[in-house]
């Protein structure tokens, strides 16, 4: 599993040239609800090994979640389940808040 910073994923998610990730948000609903980053995917972190199948295994995936722990949790679950290009947003969304976007709420 690799390790990305919120300002590393905004500059990915900027560059053209490169595919965009699938951005995991494995948060609960009210967290999801409060923030997120445009174009993410939520499936809480309980929900996961139910919803497996609905994950690309071949895919570039980002986990988020509020601080970097639950995502780490879950790219380590996915990556021993054979998905191969798993990425934990370091800090996470609060990362995010602070970091790229200040205009996003906090929790």
């Amino acid at each position: 599993m690799q390790q990305i910073t919120a300002q590393a994923l905004a500059d990915w998610l900027a560059d053209e040239a490169r595919p965009s990730p699938v951005l995991l948000d494995v948060r609960e609903n009210w967290e999801f609800e409060t923030c997120r980053i445009d174009g993410s995917v939520q499936i809480p972190m309980n929900t996961i090994p139910a919803r497996i199948d609905d994950l690309d295994e071949d895919a570039e995936i980002v986990c988020i979640c509020h601080h970097g722990a639950r995502s780490m949790q879950v790219a380590a679950f996915l990556e021993r389940n054979g998905f191969g290009k798993m990425v934990n947003l370091t800090g996470g969304i609060h990362a995010w808040a602070l970091q790229v976007d200040s205009t996003m709420a906090k929790y």
